[in-house]
């Protein structure tokens, strides 16, 4: 069964069990009104009798009835809640697999960069990008790492290998990998951004750390607990000294409150997210895994003492859970008698103390972990993908049947082969022919193959390289960068980097496009050849068919799309030749759409 199937089966499934859980919820909710009538009778009847003791224990009875039913209806919707997310779920994998997954709402812009080396010219992060189309992490942290792999990937083989084993494994693991997606999705506005609780967790306060001050507030109330007692007791000698007390720590509340309110306030803000983070480090530490690289993972979430990082999260939130009990205005008595302020800023330091510094390398690696479910996502929806063979050998890159990863219903799959001699294709064709999607299609493949995911092939082979491209250059009128002088600044970064990295693999598409017809053969010529000395690989695209010539060179080899007319109009195959273009189409593509009506 494909994983349509499976997807389909699981929401037909879901749709069953919410409307079972709907109906119960309306049953249970019919049941606590029905309740309400005989426990005002009972209660009405009690108080209204000498002998009383029976009807109050039925009364009693009613009400804890009640109870029951409210703590019943309150699970089954919190089951209706997390049933309806398992069917979300599947119903965006769906869409995932229908090429609808533009509609989803994360698509990584936050993190989008134009300068990077190859990010914003490959799709990798924005609107309709490879970022979009894989995520399905719902924690800051998880997004975060995601988007840093993507962005800068793996450059050694070792770590890739690993990776591959670990994103294989969890593609078989699909009722796991949903409910890790489950868990963060059951908490809301869990979004923000972690840093903030990351430097507050580095930061000491001396004072609740001092080991007197510490002193002082954990015996002070008990003496001003013991006064009370013994003046309650009969003893007349302390009768005012237990006010005094009272006096003396309610001063000592009103101390610092701001700050410490502020201190409170910016923890308790991060609850929600240590409650996903806790469920997420819960969940995974269920699970024994076999690959190498989950197993490192899983031994990384602990400390020397052998206590997990789910373990301290939880105890964070335990203390969180204190702070909040400060906000009730009928605790205000219990914070004078016990200085509670205090007793949770003393644990909070002690938690910071032990386990603060440790806290970014934790959230880094739950974000690790939904970053390899993401690509395990993808491994299992297309199991006809192939794991990229990583090789040591210098400069090479073969692909057989390799498709753009993001065109699931338009994909046309082409053969590449870029190895000694031939280390530069030189892709020529007309309009709209295919040739930048080409591009796209071997650049964001090796960003898939160096994350340690599946590629779009059915067979790859490729070296370890540093990619760069220029493709898409925009002016900056803020800063009064021309389109083309960006293009120029974009180059020679891609000179100097192939001139201190031989393994440079470089994505040209259309250079010099910004000046005369004439400057740009020269320039494009004078560049490959630059780059071809310099060591790198790569692909370029161009119009300029005289580029062509440069094949006779022997290190480059001429390729080309090419379109076909049918019944007045143009199409394309998209299909990659050998070979020079011979074909144009920019004047019946003018044309079609009229421009060329009523002119001679």
């Amino acid at each position: 069964m494909n994983s349509r199937k499976i997807y389909e089966k699981r929401v037909r499934y879901y749709d069953r069990l919410l409307d079972k859980l709907s109906k119960n919820i309306t049953y249970i909710s019919g049941l606590r009104l029905l309740v309400v009538v005989p426990i005002i009778m009972t209660i009405s009847f009690a108080s209204s009798m000498e002998r009383h003791l029976i009807s109050w224990g039925i009364s009693l009875l009613w009400i804890m009835l009640f109870i029951y039913l409210v703590s019943r209806h309150r699970r089954f919707k919190k089951t209706h809640k997390y049933v309806s997310i398992l069917k979300k779920i599947n119903v965006d994998s769906i869409m995932r697999l229908d090429g609808r997954w533009t509609e989803f709402k994360d698509n990584g812009d936050d993190f989008q960069d134009e300068n990077h080396n190859f990010s914003y010219d490959l799709d990798i992060l924005g609107q309709g990008s490879l970022f979009q189309w894989i995520n399905s992490g719902n924690t800051h942290m998880g997004k975060t790492r995601l988007a840093h792999i993507l962005t800068h990937p793996y450059g050694d083989k070792v770590t890739i290998l690993k990776r591959q084993e670990a994103i294989s494994e969890l593609a078989t693991k699909r009722w796991w990998r949903h409910r890790l997606q489950a868990e963060g999705r059951m908490i809301t506005e869990k979004n923000r951004n972690i840093e903030v609780l990351i430097n507050w967790a580095k930061t000491r306060q001396s004072l609740y750390t001092n080991s007197w001050m510490i002193v002082v507030f954990r015996v002070l109330p008990i003496v001003t607990v013991s006064t009370f007692l013994l003046a309650f007791a009969g003893n007349r000698t302390i009768k005012g000294i237990p006010i005094l007390f009272i006096i003396f720590q309610m001063m000592l509340l009103l101390i610092n409150i701001k700050k410490r309110n502020k201190n409170f306030a910016l923890v308790y803000k991060y609850k929600k997210s240590i409650i996903v983070y806790r469920r997420i480090l819960r969940h995974f530490e269920k699970v024994s895994f076999q690959s190498e690289y989950l197993r490192e993972l899983s031994n990384s979430l602990g400390n020397n003492k052998g206590i997990s990082a789910m373990e301290q999260l939880k105890r964070l939130e335990a203390l969180v859970d204190r702070i909040e009990n400060r906000n009730n205005i009928f605790f205000f008595p219990i914070n004078v008698i016990s200085l509670w302020d205090y007793q949770c800023l003393i644990e909070l330091e002690r938690w910071k103390s032990e386990y603060g510094l440790i806290l970014e390398e934790w959230l880094q690696k739950i974000g690790e972990i939904e970053a390899l479910s993401s690509l395990g996502t993808i491994a299992y929806d297309y199991p006809n993908w192939t794991i990229p063979e990583i090789t040591e050998e210098s400069s090479m890159l073969q692909a057989k049947k390799i498709g753009h990863p993001l065109l699931t219903n338009r994909q046309v799959r082409n053969d590449a082969n870029i190895q000694d001699p031939f280390r530069i294709l030189l892709i020529t064709g007309s309009n709209m022919s295919g040739k930048s999607t080409f591009l796209r299609t071997i650049g964001i493949n090796l960003v898939l193959a160096y994350v340690g995911a599946p590629v779009c092939a059915s067979d790859m082979i490729c070296s370890i390289f540093s990619i760069h491209t220029c493709m898409r250059i925009n002016d900056n009128l803020e800063k009064g960068i021309s389109s083309f002088y960006g293009e120029l600044l974009r180059i020679k970064k891609i000179v100097k980097a192939s001139k201190e990295n031989t393994q440079v693999f470089f994505l040209l598409d259309e250079i010099f496009k910004g000046t005369n017809s004439y400057d740009r053969h020269i320039g494009a010529k004078k560049l490959i050849k630059k780059l071809q000395h310099n060591g790198a690989i790569g692909l370029v695209s161009t119009h300029d068919l005289e580029l062509g010539m440069l094949e006779k060179e022997n290190t480059i080899k001429n390729y080309h799309f090419q379109e076909y007319y049918k019944d007045g109009q143009i199409c394309f195959d998209y299909k990659l030749r050998a070979g020079i273009s011979t074909t144009r189409n920019a004047l019946h593509l003018m044309k079609i759409i009229g421009i060329e009506e009523g002119i001679d």
